[in-house]
């Protein structure tokens, strides 16, 4: 356990383009595992080691995490480096399943942006303890403390200063630390030689006063604290140890500052991973007794208990499928028996490897707590692994519906081959990514959670599968509902010789009501006195089920819908599972028409930035295209367009983006909710629906 003590799992997440993988480049540096620094677009070709990848190298951007192993004095510190972009949203949820805390980059310029609130989110949502690092303090216009107020006003954390910098902008000489109350400077030409020094004079009034404000935001969070500061008695021990504790009980969010590029706060950061974030016996993870019911069972860092681990990530590497595990309970030596609580088949395991991004060692056991990686396992994401005497499930983590498709078609028969293999691949690592076939134009479609999502996909394959596909426009994941009440009354019959089948279902369907608890379907049992004997109530659910997976406006799912039943008939011989199936079937396409079908299509949330005097052409451009801007803010850096916006509208808009601002301004989006489509549109989309059915059917 006194090992376990020295433990940390951390994930770097942020914004697109806030400096995550230019910081662990750092990281790796000051921790000895690389001894040369390698720029993310770096003019040597080489590029940073968590991009291992060769698209991440050439488009400068993370796509996969990528997870390494490092020392920082005497402690053992698992990193996962996560991509920025919304696109790529798998990966933050994933890696932040199994860290007990990260470092939240945020830029000292544009300060907390639209990713910056998702990435909120996923911590929040998993409960993990965050360091906050405003990075860039280099750059023109750098502001730490108004990013600071940011991440109060717009995220409601309670952030406090653990750090001031000296200097800003190209003057940025170090940061003042208001724990230990000393100036830290950060000497050589890579900022390897850390100099402690007095603070400057010029500095030290501010000083006292931040020094003041963070000791009473911590003393309301610790009594220990408010006595000592009334004794006059504060110890640095002391003060340490209090935001540690309000830290990792997520009442509190210390705020450190640097500038990665420019080699300045990274190890003083580290050193407050060390100090504040928890170990793996400080965070209470749950998993589900399978053989009580799914009864919740809190699960002890101990490593002489029996193992429960989860597989996290798959990647498809050269030498077979690599499933990334974090180890909760028990620690794993090869040779070692396991079950897959899903499939229920046990496995030994082989090869154990640490990653230290695309390179592995390989190691004999893996500790209680630790990240590390398995061969030749057959499993999906998400995956629990039990030692053989446990039936547990660790809960699985939250993954993003697809809101846009693509069709692909095969150059020749060899690619076709090939891109069947690099689909089963994609899809087995990426829950995001689904692909199909449709059953009426025999179409391959892939779906994901963006246009570049998709793109890269498709020059994966092209690069790692050598398969050659084109592309169709992509297409819109669209839904369908109900807007009014409608009640059927439906009599199934078929008599032809033999044993018929009968079933006679009455009820009628309706919207459900829209709130943060509403599901997207819900059965409703109301029959009285056995007209519908109970051993075929679950076939009407199923009926229904099958029922809505297609609606008859467009052909996609039917969501927010209620299907009750309340009377109905069957026949002693002639009713059967099947004929309550295709009797629910066919009551809900007689109500459907009744019940005045709507389409919903997927309403964006965009962010865009960009230099205020394009403001204009940025407002123009989201009205053309059916968009309600939501707000919009102005600072010296620029301005910031927040707006709901149609996907089907959003398709190349990019491309336009650019060629109005110069190249100057950014955009992301990300699902909001799912709207209403306007009349006109919506019966254009249902022509072109009819249309194509014709053609199929005259093929």
């Amino acid at each position: 356990m006194s090992e376990m003590s020295k433990m940390r799992n951390i994930g770097i997440s942020a914004h697109i383009d806030s400096g995550k993988t230019t910081l662990s480049e750092r990281i790796l540096y000051y921790c000895n595992r690389i001894h040369q620094i390698h720029e993310v677009r770096g003019k040597d070709g080489v590029g940073a080691t968590m991009d291992s990848m060769e698209l991440e190298r050439e488009r400068g951007i993370t796509i996969a995490s990528a997870a390494t192993h490092v020392t920082w004095k005497g402690y053992d510190i698992n990193v996962i480096d996560t991509p920025g972009h919304v696109d790529f949203t798998i990966e933050v949820e994933r890696s932040l399943r199994v860290l007990d805390g990260a470092i939240m980059v945020l830029c000292s310029v544009a300060g907390v942006q639209s990713q910056s609130i998702t990435v909120d989110r996923q911590m929040k949502r998993y409960r993990v303890p965050r360091i906050a690092f405003v990075n860039k303090c280099d750059r023109t216009g750098a502001n730490p403390y108004r990013v600071k107020n940011q991440l109060i006003e717009k995220l409601g954390l309670n952030a406090v200063l653990l750090q001031i910098p000296i200097g800003l902008e190209d003057r940025l000489e170090g940061v003042v630390d208001l724990v230990g109350m000393k100036a830290l400077y950060f000497d050589g030409p890579k900022g390897d030689v850390v100099r402690q020094e007095a603070i400057p004079e010029e500095l030290l009034d501010e000083a006292l006063q931040k020094r003041e404000e963070l000791l009473d935001s911590v003393s309301m969070l610790s009594d220990e604290l408010m006595e000592a500061m009334l004794e006059e008695n504060v110890t640095e021990e002391l003060l340490r140890s209090a935001i540690r504790k309000a830290t990792i009980s997520l009442q509190m969010v210390p705020v450190m500052m640097g500038s990665a590029y420019r080699n300045k706060g990274i190890q003083s950061l580290l050193d407050g991973v060390a100090a504040y974030l928890p170990d793996p016996t400080e965070v209470t993870n749950t998993a589900l007794d399978l053989d009580k019911d799914e009864a919740p069972v809190i699960l002890q860092s101990n490593p002489d208990m029996p193992q429960v681990i989860l597989g996290f990530k798959l990647e498809d590497g050269q030498y077979g499928q690599l499933t990334y595990i974090r180890i909760y309970q028990g620690k794993l030596k090869k040779g070692d028996e396991l079950i897959n609580t899903r499939s229920k088949k046990k496995f030994k395991v082989g090869r154990l490897v640490r990653m230290h991004s695309s390179s592995m060692e390989d190691i004999s056991e893996a500790g209680c707590g630790d990240i590390a990686a398995l061969f030749g396992i057959e499993c999906a994401s998400g995956d629990t692994f039990c030692h053989p005497s446990l039936n547990y499930s660790l809960t699985s983590m939250y993954i993003p519906k697809p809101v846009i498709s693509l069709a692909i078609v095969p150059a020749d028969k060899k690619s076709s081959d090939n891109m069947g293999k690099a689909l089963n691949r994609f899809s087995k690592e990426d829950p995001t990514f689904n692909s199909f076939v449709d059953s009426e134009s025999n179409q391959t479609i892939i779906q994901g959670m963006g246009e570049l999502h998709l793109e890269v996909y498709v020059e994966r394959m092209r690069r790692e599968y050598k398969a050659e596909v084109t592309t169709g426009r992509p297409e819109v994941a669209y839904r369908e509902a109900v807007s009014q009440r409608a009640e059927f009354n439906y009599t199934h019959k078929k008599q032809t010789g033999g044993s018929g089948q009968y079933a006679r279902v009455a009820g009628y369907i309706e919207p459900i009501e829209e709130g943060p608890e509403a599901k997207d379907y819900e059965f409703v049992d109301q029959i009285k006195g056995g007209t519908i004997p109970n051993e075929f109530i679950p076939s009407c659910d199923k009926g229904f089920q099958t029922a809505i997976k297609k609606g008859s406006q467009l052909g996609f799912p039917v969501v927010g819908i209620r299907c009750a039943i309340n009377d109905g008939a069957f026949h002693p011989v002639d009713s059967s599972d099947q004929a309550f199936q295709t009797a629910a079937l066919g009551a809900f396409r007689e109500a459907y028409e009744q019940a005045k079908p709507i389409i919903l299509e997927p309403i964006m949330k965009v962010s865009v930035s960009s230099p205020a005097e394009f403001q204009g052409n940025i407002f123009g451009s989201i009205n053309q295209r059916r968009g309600i801007i939501v707000s919009s803010t102005e600072d010296s850096n620029g301005c910031v367009v927040e707006a709901e916006v149609p996907l089907s509208e959003m398709f190349g808009y990019s491309t336009v983006l650019r060629s109005l601002t110069q190249g100057k301004a950014e955009f992301t989006m990300e699902l909001a909710k799912y709207g209403k489509v306007p009349a006109s549109i919506g019966e254009e989309l249902k022509k072109a629906y009819q249309e194509k059915r014709k053609k199929e059917q005259g093929r």
